[in-house]
């Protein structure tokens, strides 16, 4: 493990209301510590998971719309409004590790379609000319690897649940040498043997067990009771009505 901590710093008082400390889990911060090889931070829709990670991965130096060190390309707000107010605690620290955001995913490949010998670091293919799963898949496989830290932002939103399945093969292989910060959905990836799982919706952030999890509970509740969740669900609609 690299990253042992992150600090956040809050230089004037008046920042503390201001976006990003408006978001709760944020303002709460004052030092998240890293137990795992394998980190996944889970909450609800703007609960700050993926304002942090981008945050990390400005503070490592990587490109906060997608890639690593050597990535410079232009897109719109990709600027991350937390990154200078983090302090990153390392031992040892490390400059090697990428960054995926899914929703800029597609500027990125056409970056690297921009790069002279980039492709064959991917796995020889234009990620234009993959479907989206594959092209997300083929950047695990390929571009993974050695001592490095990798921060992933929803990396399900391309994956089928059989593709998920083969990411955590993935990171089981790299387990020795890398280390995961992984914001997420899914209870798939959620399932990840003897990783650390932080959840945004407590104030402040806390540990909380897989089988805690709200995406567990929900899912398995769905699964075992569809016909009386999706009963419930749509009676909901009825009485609004």
């Amino acid at each position: 493990m690299y990253l042992r901590s992150v600090t956040v710093m809050r230089h004037e008082e008046s920042e503390t209301s201001a976006y990003p400390f408006s978001i709760p889990a944020i303002r709460a911060i004052d030092t998240l510590a890293f137990s795992h090889q394998v980190t996944f931070f889970v909450g609800e829709n703007g609960s700050g998971k993926s304002t942090l990670l981008e945050a990390i991965a400005d503070q490592c130096g990587f490109h906060t719309a997608g890639g690593g060190k050597n990535n410079t390309y232009d897109v719109d707000a990709a600027h991350s409004a937390l990154g200078a107010h983090l302090r990153l605690s390392w031992m040892p620290k490390i400059t090697n590790g990428f960054f995926l955001r899914a929703e800029t995913f597609y500027q990125f490949a056409s970056h690297l379609d921009t790069v002279p010998g980039a492709l064959q670091y991917y796995g020889g293919k234009s990620l234009h000319k993959q479907s989206h799963g594959e092209a997300f898949l083929s950047l695990f496989k390929h571009r993974f690897g050695k001592k490095a830290i990798y921060l992933l932002d929803e990396p399900e939103a391309a994956l089928s649940p059989a593709r998920q399945l083969a990411l955590l093969r993935i990171m089981k292989d790299l387990e020795d040498q890398a280390q995961f910060i992984i914001a997420t959905h899914s209870p798939i990836l959620l399932g990840y043997p003897d990783a650390q799982i932080l959840d945004f919706d407590e104030q402040p952030i806390r540990p909380v067990k897989y089988e805690d999890t709200l995406h567990y509970i929900l899912t398995r509740r769905f699964l075992e009771n569809r016909t009386t969740v999706l009963r419930e669900l749509f009676a909901e609609d009825e009485d609004e009505d």
